[in-house]
């Protein structure tokens, strides 16, 4: 059980880190007309490879909660204390910092997050709420596999249609609907690979070469779109996407194989205050960006700058709130 705890801390972890990359890049993605092509690249990539964070949030939900333990009252009055907190935080600085109406943003609560990175705690709560239904069995690699292939490629709705002389065969039409599915399955995957005997050799390189294989198309994928479109568009970054949920499975693969020893001591530190990590982070990307403390003319230097002093002040913040918080209901 050592050993599990210490893979999920180290990938919750990362996780961490990929979620304030994304956002970190985000302005260069969408604003590819302004930049240098080299820049833009530089972005891609890093987006590319942290694609995988949210995915890996809900596999980690899922192994801890749909097995033998299922999630209580106190872990539902925990998540909704989260939501009332960190939308109340957002909505105290869009009050203090931003243009944007605090009355429109609080009457469409319950329809639209008040910030927009706090749609991931809606989502994690229909984890919880199917969990006392859900006991995952262990399965075999070749099952794993199917699956993978099946569902994650196949009939995804969100593969690229494939035509061939007017004969479309992919994806194919299972009337699988909406992104909420795959947030499941992600969670059912999650524990099933989490009971999985990953220890053989060789699934830790494998699991290396296709993460970073899936994070190589991601890139290109979206480069493609870029020229095709004149325009940026998230067809390949999808956390529902093919490439995505190959490179998540990969990530989980590798982390239980290669980081199962010991929890690393920075990560360490990062995945115990995970939770108010992700409810500030955004707060202080959009006021770095939106107060002139930034520093665009040099995006690569930028995108170091913002992604180190969001972690830091974040972490910061974390670590004061978790002090105060001793119930550790909102931390």
């Amino acid at each position: 059980m050592q050993q599990k705890i210490n893979w999920i801390d180290n990938l919750r972890g990362i996780a961490c880190l990929m979620v304030i990359t994304i956002h970190t890049t985000t302005w260069y993605l969408t604003n590819a007309n302004s930049i240098s092509m080299p820049s833009w690249t530089i972005a891609n990539i890093l987006d590319s490879a942290s694609r995988v964070c949210v995915p890996v949030f809900f596999m980690i939900s899922g192994y801890l909660f749909f097995g033998e333990r299922s999630a209580r009252g106190r872990h539902f009055l925990r998540i909704g204390l989260c939501l009332v907190f960190y939308s109340a935080v957002a909505l105290l600085y869009i009050w203090l910092f931003t243009p944007i109406s605090v009355s429109k943003s609080f009457v469409y609560v319950l329809q639209k997050p008040v910030f927009y990175h706090l749609w991931f705690f809606f989502a994690l709560l229909v984890i919880y709420l199917l969990s006392p239904l859900i006991e995952v069995k262990r399965v075999s690699i070749k099952t794993l596999l199917a699956l993978l292939i099946v569902l994650g490629v196949l009939a995804n709705p969100n593969t690229v249609a494939q035509k061939a002389h007017g004969f479309q065969w992919l994806p194919v039409n299972l009337f699988i609907d909406g992104d909420t599915f795959y947030y499941v399955l992600y969670g059912l995957l999650g524990r099933a690979i989490g009971v999985m005997q990953t220890d053989k050799k060789g699934v830790g390189l494998a699991s290396a070469l296709v993460f970073a294989l899936c994070v190589a198309a991601i890139a290109i994928g979206t480069r493609h779109e870029l020229n095709v479109r004149g325009d940026f568009a998230d067809t390949y970054y999808l956390y529902a996407g093919p490439l995505v949920f190959i490179a998540a499975l990969s990530l989980l693969l590798l982390a239980k194989s290669a980081l199962n020893q010991r929890t690393l001591p920075g990560l360490a530190v990062i995945s115990r205050h995970s939770l108010g990590i992700y409810g500030f982070h955004a707060l202080v990307i959009h006021f770095l960006r939106t107060h002139g403390l930034d520093i665009k003319q040099w995006p690569v230097l930028d995108m170091a700058w913002v992604f180190t002093a969001t972690l830091a002040a974040s972490l910061l913040l974390a670590v004061g709130l978790r002090r105060l918080d001793r119930h550790r209901l909102v931390s």
